[in-house]
């Protein structure tokens, strides 16, 4: 194999970032980086990040892409970041645009334009991104959102949160944009992979019967373990689970306030007339 990895498992947010480089170049690309965000105080702070950068130093390693799996609604994207500290490109799914158009009214971010500028890459089913003298692939993958994508790299790929560990399932598809039968079709495409292909998962929640944390499985694994998927569900039966699960969901707890930085790719809205930055709370009646 030409490529390395490491993975960063933040706490707060069960989030598992990934750092992959191409040995031969010593190029390498971070997928789905965490901002830390502690929601009481609203402090920022960047001690994952610091972790993903003091990896890129002690190896010589030359960031060439931030990869998003898509716009998160669970934790605060590092991109802009570390696009900032290293000059790499952030790249997401096309699809980014009808997710800003949607979040863009929510907040009132009269400064996102659903034009996908904010990010460097916008990349589609298909597309090839060279890391070094490595190719990484591009699925669209969309249900849990319309941006969604899984990135293919040698024998891996990394699903964003499409997909978890056999033991959790599947992602939810209730949020604006979402689509239970597209995540179905989506999740079809990822199976349709060599069995012992290597899925990494970009979260890891723990189940009655497990207490360690883990984020990597196999296609083979997921065929015949995934709890929402195993037996060969048909389409209809998974979309009927799918649906009846995602109604007992509550919201993630970082909903608000990682969209509003999400759609800006990493970036916090601009600062108001005071000199400081706010993120926006809309109250919906009941």
């Amino acid at each position: 194999m030409s490529v390395q990895q490491l993975s960063f498992f933040h706490e707060a947010t069960s989030t598992v970032t990934y750092l992959i480089w191409d040995e031969a170049t010593g190029q390498a690309a971070v997928i789905d980086p965490v901002l830390d965000y502690e929601p009481k105080g609203a402090k920022v702070s960047r001690e994952q990040m610091s972790e993903v950068l003091g990896a890129l130093e002690a190896r010589g390693l030359t960031l060439s892409y931030i990869l998003e799996t898509h716009a998160h609604a669970d934790h605060l994207s590092a991109a802009a970041h570390l696009r900032q500290v290293t000059g790499a490109q952030v790249v997401i799914g096309a699809h980014i645009t009808e997710v800003q158009g949607y979040f863009a009214k929510v907040f009132g971010a009269d400064d996102v334009r659903p034009d996908g500028a904010v990010f460097d890459r916008l990349v589609r089913e298909g597309d090839i991104l060279m890391l070094g003298e490595t190719p990484i692939e591009v699925l669209h993958t969309p249900g849990h959102t319309p941006a969604c994508v899984t990135y293919l790299i040698e024998d891996a790929a990394y699903v964003g949160d499409t997909l978890f560990m056999p033991d959790y399932g599947t992602a939810r598809a209730d949020f604006p944009g979402g689509d239970a039968a597209t995540l179905y079709r989506s999740i079809q495409k990822i199976l349709a992979l060599p069995p012992e292909t290597r899925i990494f998962v970009g979260h890891d929640y723990l189940t009655e019967s497990r207490t360690t944390h883990v984020w990597e499985t196999t296609v083979a694994a997921q065929r015949a373990e995934n709890v929402h998927l195993s037996g060969g569900v048909s389409e209809a039966d998974f979309v009927a689970r799918r649906e009846a699960r995602d109604a007992t969901l509550a919201p993630p707890n970082l909903l608000l306030p990682s969209l509003q930085v999400n759609i800006r790719a990493g970036e916090m809205p601009p600062p108001e007339r005071d000199g400081r930055v706010y993120l926006r709370l809309p109250v919906t009646e009941i």
